[in-house]
């Protein structure tokens, strides 16, 4: 083992193998937990990653485990995996580490909780930080440049610690206190990313991407600040930064999905078929119910809901396109009913 203390991954998936990638690439030991024994053996094996992330050669480092318990006695453990079971799987730490930092972008179905506040509850004694930006899994494995959101609920006490362990010449984390807003941002721009994705399949054009884009960053502002997160925070990279990234690529997941949408592929059965997590379609329910019930105009995410509910993506955007023209800011002098503003 070398003398640098080993950090935990868990979850294995393709953002946690390039995670552990990233962090095992100055020659530090990794650990990182995966939930599929075949993916363990080929990790030890064969230093790669076949189901997940096949395209990276893993250094020797990145050691695979399917037992939680090897991970109890790690200070620094990444949690990376899908949102909705995170809670349980973090329930099962036989300790809490010191530094729980997490990175699953998602909203909890049924609770409507942030990953920071399932983290809490499964692991009381933990320090919790969120790393979210723009990352696609298969650059961050293959060195190129990265910067994310580390935003420490320890302050800058433990940004110290973590920005020290997590920082790599080619991966740059700048800090922020506001997690929140941190965790708002990375699981809001999912589900816009299916939106985008729906209008790339319907052949709408650029210009309705760029407006769904700026227009769905505006969602993001009015639910974020309703739940206090900070403007400021939602301008960088986990919030703006992400959302740009996502919306613009068939390597995102959730671009990907909308886009066999908006060609006509059942919902259903793309959810069946897929093999990696695409988190905003766990989220857009969530989110549409929070929306609703906290009173946030947000038409954009209300859409991609009820698309994959079933709606046809046609009918759903020309139901968005003929809402009442109304004013690009709430702070606009335009009436006193703002309820539909987006």
């Amino acid at each position: 083992m070398s003398e640098k203390e080993i950090i935990g991954v868990v979850g294995a998936g393709a953002w946690g193998t390039a995670l552990a990638q990233m962090l095992s690439s100055d020659g530090r030991d990794v650990m990182l937990w995966a939930f599929e024994a075949e993916v363990v053996e080929a990790i030890n094996a064969d230093h790669r990653n076949p189901l997940y992330l096949p395209s990276a050669e893993l250094f020797p480092g990145v050691r695979a485990t399917g037992n939680l318990g090897d991970l109890a006695d790690l200070n620094i453990i990444l949690a990376v995996t899908p949102a909705q079971v995170l809670g349980r799987v973090l329930g099962d730490l036989s300790r809490p580490p010191r530094d729980l930092v997490l990175c699953s972008k998602g909203i909890e179905a049924g609770t409507g909780r942030l990953m920071n506040d399932v983290a809490r509850t499964a692991c009381p004694g933990s320090e919790i930080a969120v790393l979210s930006g723009p990352t696609f899994a298969h650059e961050v494995a293959g060195g190129l440049p990265t910067a994310v959101t580390l935003a420490c609920e320890g302050g800058r006490e433990q940004w110290q610690r973590l920005s020290a362990a997590i920082a790599r010449p080619a991966f740059r984390p700048y800090y922020s206190d506001d997690v929140t807003g941190a965790e708002i941002g990375g699981s809001i721009k999912n589900v816009l990313a299916i939106a985008c994705g729906v209008v790339d399949g319907l052949g709408l054009g650029q210009n309705a991407r760029a407006a769904l884009i700026a227009r769905g960053y505006a969602e993001m502002l009015r639910f974020g600040e309703a739940l206090g997160a900070e403007a400021e925070t939602l301008a960088g990279l986990c919030g703006l930064g992400d959302l740009v990234l996502t919306c613009s690529s068939t390597s995102s997941r959730n671009f990907s999905l909308g886009k066999a949408l908006g060609e006509g592929q059942s919902a259903s059965e793309l959810m069946a078929n897929r093999t990696t997590v695409a988190e905003g379609a766990h989220t857009a329910p969530v989110l549409a119910e929070l929306a609703q019930t906290r009173q946030i105009a947000m038409p954009i995410v209300i859409a991609v809901n009820a698309i994959l509910q079933g709606e046809m993506p046609g009918d759903v955007v020309t139901k968005l396109l003929s809402r009442p023209l109304t004013a690009e800011t709430p702070n606009d002098d335009f009436g006193s009913d703002q309820s539909d503003i987006a």
